[in-house]
Formats: C-alpha cells, sequence, structure tokens
C-alpha cells in the first residue's frame, strides 16, 4: 500500500529509505547529497562498488550501515540515471526505461528483505528530470500491492517528522 507523506525523508521510521542515483553519482544535489552527509560511509561504498562491479541504470544497489550519530540504516539506490559524460561532469538525466526497472528491481527487494515499509521521495523528478504525472503510475505499477508500507514523500519540509502511519 501506498501512502503519502510530506516532511523530511531522513526522519522517517520506514525500514529502509529509496533514492535515485547515477552509476558513479558524486550524491552532490538534493536527497543524495543529504544522504552523503549523513553516511558518508554509503558514498565511499558506492564509489567502490561502482569501480568494482560497473553498474547500469535500471539496477539498484543496497547499502546497510551506520550514520555519523552510531544509527543504524538501510539505504536502496535506484540507478534511475545515466551516467555522467565524464568524471567532471554531472549524472546524466534518468529515463522512465530505467525507471520501470529499478522498480521492478526495488519490488522483489522488498520481498527478500522482508521490508515492513519502506520511504521514497518523488523519485528521478529532481535532477533525474523527469515528470512526477509520469513516474507516479509506474510507482504504483510495481510497489502498489506489495505488503509492505510505501511511504511516498510528495513535498519535502526540513526538520519534520511526516506523518507516516507506520506503528
Amino acid at each position: 500500500m501506498i501512502r503519502e507523506a510530506q516532511g523530511d525523508i531522513l526522519l522517517t521510521k520506514a525500514d529502509a529509505i529509496a533514492h535515485g542515483v547515477a552509476p558513479f553519482d558524486h550524491f552532490a544535489n538534493g536527497l543524495a547529497l543529504s544522504l552523503r552527509e549523513r553516511f558518508p560511509a554509503m558514498a565511499k561504498d558506492f564509489r567502490h562498488y561502482c569501480q568494482q562491479s560497473h553498474p547500469k541504470p535500471g539496477e539498484l544497489w543496497f547499502w546497510g550501515g551506520i550514520d555519523k550519530d552510531g544509527h543504524s540504516a538501510r539505504i536502496v539506490n535506484l540507478i534511475t540515471q545515466e551516467p555522467a559524460e565524464s568524471a567532471s561532469s554531472t549524472p546524466g538525466k534518468a529515463s522512465l526505461h530505467n525507471v520501470n526497472a529499478t522498480l521492478r528491481a526495488l519490488a522483489s527487494l522488498i520481498v527478500e528483505e522482508k521490508f515492513g515499509s519502506l520511504a521514497l521521495p518523488r523519485l528521478a523528478t529532481g535532477v533525474g528530470g523527469l515528470e512526477w504525472s509520469d513516474v507516479r503510475p509506474l510507482i504504483e505499477t510495481h510497489l502498489g500491492a506489495l505488503d509492505a508500507a510505501v511511504i511516498l514523500y510528495t513535498a519535502y519540509r526540513k526538520g519534520t517528522s511526516a506523518d507516516e502511519g507506520l506503528g
């Protein structure tokens, strides 16, 4: 089931947070930047993973670890965007094809990992450049029928805990 929320996704009570990235992403903007600041080990591990595995758009990378304050977290990096053309350029845009593929992989991961809940922003609509009206139906298609609660953060409110409806 999908619930909408407004608030700071970093304050979620969900079992995991998912967000969109590009292969070899520098985590330099938006939610990715906030996650890099809170979980510097994740960004470092992602760079290592990319160097070893050369991930493609449409895949995902799942990370579990500790933030700088000692709190555990699980982050799903959804590779929705094309890679940057060079190490000094910005990542490419997202595509509906990539979003569709990575949401399919995310649905499988939710079942495999037995997540009871997942927090998700307006995927691929910021730096990714897609229209929310095109992305939202894909989220419904792939995640709407799962037993896990999907908390869809539709508006960012820094420092505000959202009413997620989680016990």
